[in-house]
């Protein structure tokens, strides 16, 4: 097989190159040939970069209020259920007696960490009658915070009203004399108030439960804990032993526990142990979740939606750049045959339009990154948040329009170093 003879370059004639700086100059010319579809083209990336940049900085910052709001609220708080004696196979069976002693709230409120402690359970299975007058309840008065069957009474522990963070309407919360002294006292929820018609307190009125009355003294306006209060009516733990007996095991008591930040766990571990020494697996703590798992839950399915829709606009920006890039190479065709005559290579036609797509596409993401920076700060300046801003997402932001402007221009580039010279030149 013979070889193909290849013929030596004359001496005379130099072999043609382009240097980086004609590159460049080249580039910029052609890029400034058409300012407006230049900047419509470079719209394109700056929407798709900035969208990815925005959408990342934004779910960050909303990450980090989420976990502001969780350490505040659910990361110190723990329950404590009344699950009785577990059986010979380590299952808890429902209780059978009333395991919490008289002095629960005293002995959680003095482990290290625990703020308030309270219990409380439900009163009655059915709904009782609840009116403002001796008789039987009827019509408005009778209350309706469960569909239509009335409202629910708790036996609550003086704790457990400081235990839910509340926010008085009006009145005060009954205390441990209350509680000591069995007395007949009830503090409502601001729905039942409205419901029974009870706006002042300062003639001491009273409801009656089944008959019996209660001195209203508190209204709870708000709680940032078991918001179902506020559509319940609460008496003191000891007088519903008193007059009711101890709560039936399909309502078996439970302990709320305010906690310092950081100190959940470790009163989750102690408070069994606390409270029934003699009989801690009688009663079971339920720590708050972890924090990151709640914000992974919460955040995750976001950020996907989030990040897709971000992707849709990058290639959207992509595809304008390659539009773009594509006509100019139509239109410029007699000039790159003009450029091939006169010693131009392929290569250095590809090159040029890669250059200017690549141009594009860094422009537009500059653009793009400083615009969402601008609009993470506004948003969270807006809502009185801590912006986040990391910089894994920002630093190679503009690299990421780099390279769409090299994706974009890859097919234009290659089809105007396709082109020959004298086919261009007879366009």
């Amino acid at each position: 097989m013979r070889r193909p003879v290849r013929r030596p370059r004359h001496p005379d004639v130099p072999g043609t190159r382009m240097t980086a700086r004609d590159l460049v100059a080249e580039s910029v010319a052609g890029i400034l040939q058409r300012p407006a579809r230049t900047a419509l083209t470079v719209l394109g990336t700056l929407l798709g970069v900035g969208a990815f940049v925005a959408i990342l900085g934004l779910t960050a910052t909303a990450r980090g209020q989420i976990s502001s709001d969780f350490t505040v609220l659910a990361a110190t708080q723990v329950t404590v259920k009344d699950v009785g004696a577990p059986d010979q196979g380590g299952q808890a069976v429902a209780a059978g007696r009333y395991e919490f002693p008289d002095d629960a709230d005293q002995r959680v409120e003095r482990l290290n960490g625990a703020v308030h402690a309270g219990t409380y359970w439900q009163v009655f299975k059915t709904p009782p009658d609840v009116s403002t007058r001796s008789g039987p309840a009827t019509g408005a008065a009778s209350g309706d915070t469960q569909g239509a069957e009335g409202l629910t009474v708790y036996a609550a522990s003086p704790g457990l009203l400081r235990a839910v963070g509340p926010t008085l309407g009006g009145g005060a919360l009954y205390n441990t004399f209350h509680d000591s002294r069995r007395m007949h006292v009830a503090v409502i929820g601001s729905a039942v108030a409205r419901h029974l018609g009870i706006g002042s307190l300062a003639a001491r009125p009273a409801l009656f439960i089944n008959g019996t009355p209660y001195t209203v003294v508190g209204i709870l306006q708000d709680v940032e804990r078991l918001p179902n209060l506020l559509l319940s009516v609460m008496i003191p733990e000891r007088t519903a032993r008193a007059d009711y007996g101890d709560p039936a095991p399909d309502y078996a008591a439970a302990m709320l526990i305010q906690t310092r930040v950081g100190a959940a766990q470790l009163i989750a571990r102690q408070a069994p142990l606390a409270l029934r020494p003699d009989r801690p697996d009688h009663l079971q703590a339920v720590p708050p979740p972890s924090p990151h798992a709640l914000q992974d839950s919460v955040t995750g399915s976001l950020d996907s939606l989030f990040l897709l829709l971000a992707g849709i606009t990058l290639v959207i920006g992509t595809v304008g750049i390659a539009n773009t890039t594509l006509v100019s190479v139509l239109e410029r065709t007699g000039e790159i045959g003009l450029r091939r005559s006169l010693g131009a290579r392929p290569r250095h036609i590809a090159a040029q339009f890669l250059t200017e797509s690549a141009a594009l596409g860094t422009l537009g993401g500059l653009l793009g990154t400083a615009v969402s920076i601008v609009v993470t700060l506004s948003v969270a300046l807006a809502h009185h948040w801590t912006a986040i801003l990391d910089p894994w997402t920002t630093l190679p932001a503009p690299l990421i329009g780099t390279l769409t402007g090299l994706l974009a221009g890859a097919y234009p580039a290659l089809r105007a170093a396709r082109i020959e010279p004298a086919e261009a030149l007879r366009r």
